[in-house]
């Protein structure tokens, strides 16, 4: 699986099709969004870390590369990691985790989990960059965008960080938790494929991407909804 076959499903895509890519935290969740049919998957950093018993923002880097490992040895898909904001490592260091563990994309964020502080936006520009060069052509690199996260409102200050990002490298920028509504403007002013998160009860994939999302993501949610699950079968059987 190449970075060359992941970037190419993110472009040409009609409106209402965007790129679906379920998020595993494991091996065995991997398989089955693979035997569903999809073409691409990425990992979301808070489904693996609670599997593992750490909250999001707290998984160990070692763990982390362990358990993306895991998933791209389990299915013949693209797969593309959820590193946070890169744990602190070189951006050389980061690629070549990135490509031991089998990854062909990643996701880097641009604000500090533990203060909720957003970088500043040409520094974090000049970090990707970094990434863009020790990891030529390899990686696809999403660049996630925090204002919303971060409760700065409108889509300008979004699509400011979102052009100094692709400029600096980025095949696609995420602004996290961005209104739907916003997604026609921040597509166009971005002019770069635009990655939307699903949660439950808001927008389907394809409604995102009619509004203009190129990919659509799910964070740690189809984790969350497959321990609801779990605690459903848990119940029934203490209820026997």
């Amino acid at each position: 699986m190449t970075a060359a076959r992941l970037r190419a499903l993110h472009h040409g895509r009609a409106p209402g099709d965007p790129l679906v890519l379920p998020g595993p935290w494991d091996a065995a969740s991997a398989r089955v969004f693979a035997d569903a049919g999809f073409e691409a998957l990425a990992t979301p950093s808070a489904g693996i870390g609670e599997s593992l018993g750490y909250g999001d923002g707290h998984t160990p880097a070692d763990e982390m590369f362990a358990a993306v490992a895991r998933i791209t040895r389990a299915v013949d898909v693209p797969v593309t990691a959820d590193v946070e904001a890169g744990y602190g490592l070189p951006a050389k260091e980061l690629v070549d985790r990135l490509l031991e563990a089998g990854a062909v994309g990643c996701n880097l964020e641009d604000s500090d989990a533990a203060t909720g502080v957003l970088r500043d936006p040409e520094r974090q520009a000049a970090w990707l960059a970094e990434v863009r060069a020790a990891a030529g052509d390899a990686l696809v690199i999403n660049a996630r965008i925090d204002t919303f996260l971060r409760g700065v409102p409108g889509a300008g200050p979004a699509v400011e960080r979102g052009l100094r990002y692709v400029a600096a490298g980025a095949d696609c920028v995420y602004p996290i938790l961005a209104p739907p509504e916003l997604l026609p403007e921040l597509a166009a002013g971005i002019g770069a494929p635009v990655n939307a998160l699903a949660v439950p009860g808001g927008p389907a994939p394809r409604e995102l991407g009619a509004a203009g999302a190129s990919r659509v993501t799910f964070g740690g949610g189809l984790q969350h909804a497959a321990t609801e699950t779990l605690r459903g079968v848990a119940a029934a059987l203490r209820a026997e």
